[in-house]
Protein backbone atom coordinates (compact mmCIF):
# COMPACT_ATOMS: atom_id res chain seq x y z
CA UNK A 1 0.00 0.00 0.00
CA UNK A 2 1.50 3.49 -0.89
CA UNK A 3 1.21 5.68 2.06
CA UNK A 4 -0.13 9.30 1.74
CA UNK A 5 1.62 12.44 2.21
CA UNK A 6 1.79 13.21 5.19
CA UNK A 7 1.90 17.11 7.06
CA UNK A 8 5.65 17.89 6.90
CA UNK A 9 5.84 16.29 3.76
CA UNK A 10 3.77 18.66 2.67
CA UNK A 11 4.96 21.74 4.50
CA UNK A 12 8.18 20.87 2.61
CA UNK A 13 6.69 20.77 -0.94
CA UNK A 14 5.24 23.94 0.00
CA UNK A 15 8.36 25.47 0.71
CA UNK A 16 9.87 24.90 -2.08
CA UNK A 17 6.81 25.87 -4.29
CA UNK A 18 7.14 28.87 -2.77
CA UNK A 19 10.61 29.39 -3.52
CA UNK A 20 9.90 28.24 -7.33
CA UNK A 21 6.98 31.13 -7.19
CA UNK A 22 8.68 33.84 -5.78
CA UNK A 23 11.63 33.24 -8.54
CA UNK A 24 8.91 33.20 -11.15
CA UNK A 25 7.10 36.26 -9.66
CA UNK A 26 10.35 38.05 -9.33
CA UNK A 27 11.05 37.39 -13.17
CA UNK A 28 7.50 38.11 -14.07
CA UNK A 29 7.42 41.76 -11.86
CA UNK A 30 10.53 42.58 -13.39
CA UNK A 31 9.66 42.60 -16.93
CA UNK A 32 6.04 44.19 -15.99
CA UNK A 33 7.79 46.79 -14.40
CA UNK A 34 6.26 45.76 -10.67
CA UNK A 35 8.27 46.41 -8.03
CA UNK A 36 7.95 47.88 -3.94
CA UNK A 37 8.47 50.95 -5.25
CA UNK A 38 6.38 51.61 -8.36
CA UNK A 39 3.80 54.42 -8.22
CA UNK A 40 0.45 53.97 -7.27
CA UNK A 41 1.68 50.27 -5.25
CA UNK A 42 2.27 51.44 -2.09
CA UNK A 43 -0.59 52.98 0.43
CA UNK A 44 -1.51 56.52 0.14
CA UNK A 45 -0.27 57.48 3.80
CA UNK A 46 -1.44 61.01 2.63
CA UNK A 47 -4.69 60.55 4.64
CA UNK A 48 -6.44 60.48 1.26
CA UNK A 49 -6.43 56.58 1.54
CA UNK A 50 -6.99 55.26 -2.27
CA UNK A 51 -4.64 53.49 -3.32
CA UNK A 52 -4.00 53.21 -7.10
CA UNK A 53 -4.83 50.72 -9.33
CA UNK A 54 -1.10 49.12 -10.23
CA UNK A 55 -1.59 47.87 -6.62
CA UNK A 56 -4.09 45.51 -7.46
CA UNK A 57 -2.17 44.79 -10.87
CA UNK A 58 0.58 42.54 -9.24
CA UNK A 59 -2.04 41.07 -6.57
CA UNK A 60 -4.47 39.64 -9.76
CA UNK A 61 -1.50 38.84 -11.61
CA UNK A 62 0.15 37.02 -8.47
CA UNK A 63 -3.18 34.92 -8.28
CA UNK A 64 -3.86 34.04 -11.44
CA UNK A 65 -0.15 32.65 -11.96
CA UNK A 66 -0.32 30.68 -8.70
CA UNK A 67 -3.62 29.33 -9.97
CA UNK A 68 -2.00 28.36 -13.17
CA UNK A 69 1.31 27.10 -11.58
CA UNK A 70 -0.95 24.58 -9.51
CA UNK A 71 -4.04 23.35 -11.50
CA UNK A 72 -2.09 22.95 -14.46
CA UNK A 73 0.55 20.78 -12.39
CA UNK A 74 -1.66 18.77 -10.64
CA UNK A 75 -3.82 17.87 -13.78
CA UNK A 76 -0.35 17.29 -15.85
CA UNK A 77 0.72 13.65 -16.56
CA UNK A 78 3.40 14.20 -13.38
CA UNK A 79 -0.06 15.01 -11.23
CA UNK A 80 2.38 17.14 -9.02
CA UNK A 81 4.26 20.40 -8.89
CA UNK A 82 7.95 20.69 -8.57
CA UNK A 83 7.91 20.99 -4.33
CA UNK A 84 5.87 17.80 -4.33
CA UNK A 85 8.21 16.24 -7.12
CA UNK A 86 11.08 17.05 -5.48
CA UNK A 87 10.27 14.95 -2.39
CA UNK A 88 7.68 12.11 -4.35
CA UNK A 89 4.51 13.23 -3.92
CA UNK A 90 1.46 12.96 -5.97
CA UNK A 91 -2.17 14.54 -6.28
CA UNK A 92 -4.69 11.84 -7.07
CA UNK A 93 -8.81 11.64 -7.35
CA UNK A 94 -9.93 9.03 -4.45
CA UNK A 95 -9.80 6.42 -6.93
CA UNK A 96 -5.85 6.83 -7.25
CA UNK A 97 -6.32 8.58 -10.82
CA UNK A 98 -4.92 11.47 -12.35
CA UNK A 99 -7.08 14.63 -11.54
CA UNK A 100 -9.03 17.21 -13.76
CA UNK A 101 -7.94 20.84 -14.91
CA UNK A 102 -11.02 21.89 -13.40
CA UNK A 103 -10.57 19.55 -10.01
CA UNK A 104 -7.14 20.75 -9.75
CA UNK A 105 -8.52 24.21 -10.30
CA UNK A 106 -11.15 24.01 -7.34
CA UNK A 107 -9.07 22.40 -5.16
CA UNK A 108 -6.41 25.42 -5.89
CA UNK A 109 -9.38 27.71 -4.74
CA UNK A 110 -10.36 25.57 -1.78
CA UNK A 111 -6.89 26.24 -0.51
CA UNK A 112 -7.64 29.76 0.30
CA UNK A 113 -10.56 27.99 2.57
CA UNK A 114 -8.06 26.08 4.16
CA UNK A 115 -6.06 29.26 4.75
CA UNK A 116 -8.82 31.61 5.57
CA UNK A 117 -10.16 29.69 8.67
CA UNK A 118 -6.75 30.12 10.83
CA UNK A 119 -4.99 27.57 8.81
CA UNK A 120 -6.95 24.75 10.27
CA UNK A 121 -7.70 23.44 6.67
CA UNK A 122 -4.31 22.74 5.97
CA UNK A 123 -3.65 21.42 10.03
CA UNK A 124 -6.21 18.49 9.14
CA UNK A 125 -3.79 16.84 7.35
CA UNK A 126 -1.84 15.86 10.33
CA UNK A 127 -5.06 14.45 12.12
CA UNK A 128 -7.12 12.91 9.60
CA UNK A 129 -7.25 8.85 8.37
CA UNK A 130 -6.17 9.81 4.23
CA UNK A 131 -3.67 12.61 5.80
CA UNK A 132 -6.59 15.19 3.64
CA UNK A 133 -6.97 18.84 4.46
CA UNK A 134 -9.91 20.95 3.59
CA UNK A 135 -9.01 21.40 0.17
CA UNK A 136 -8.91 17.72 -0.33
CA UNK A 137 -11.98 16.80 1.10
CA UNK A 138 -13.86 19.47 -0.67
CA UNK A 139 -12.09 18.57 -4.19
CA UNK A 140 -12.04 14.88 -2.93
CA UNK A 141 -8.79 14.40 -3.82
CA UNK A 142 -5.89 12.69 -1.68
CA UNK A 143 -1.93 13.17 -2.15
CA UNK A 144 0.41 9.92 -1.93
CA UNK A 145 3.62 9.78 -1.37
CA UNK A 146 5.33 7.32 -3.87
CA UNK A 147 9.35 7.36 -3.25
CA UNK A 148 11.47 8.14 -0.70
CA UNK A 149 13.59 11.11 -1.98
CA UNK A 150 16.41 9.45 -0.86
CA UNK A 151 16.20 6.54 -3.03
CA UNK A 152 16.47 9.11 -5.70
CA UNK A 153 20.28 9.27 -5.68
CA UNK A 154 20.55 5.42 -6.50
CA UNK A 155 17.38 5.60 -8.78
CA UNK A 156 16.30 2.41 -6.96
CA UNK A 157 12.14 2.27 -7.58
CA UNK A 158 10.38 1.47 -4.35
CA UNK A 159 7.14 -0.50 -6.32
CA UNK A 160 9.93 -2.63 -8.07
Amino acid sequence: MVPYGGFWWRVLAAIIDGIVLQIAWSVISGVLGFGWMSEGYMTDFSGGGAMGASFYQPAGISLVTNWLYYALMESSKFQATVGKLAIGLVVTDLEGNRISFLRATGRYFAKILSAMIMLIGYIMVAFTARKQGLHDMLASTLVYKTRDPRELETGADVFA
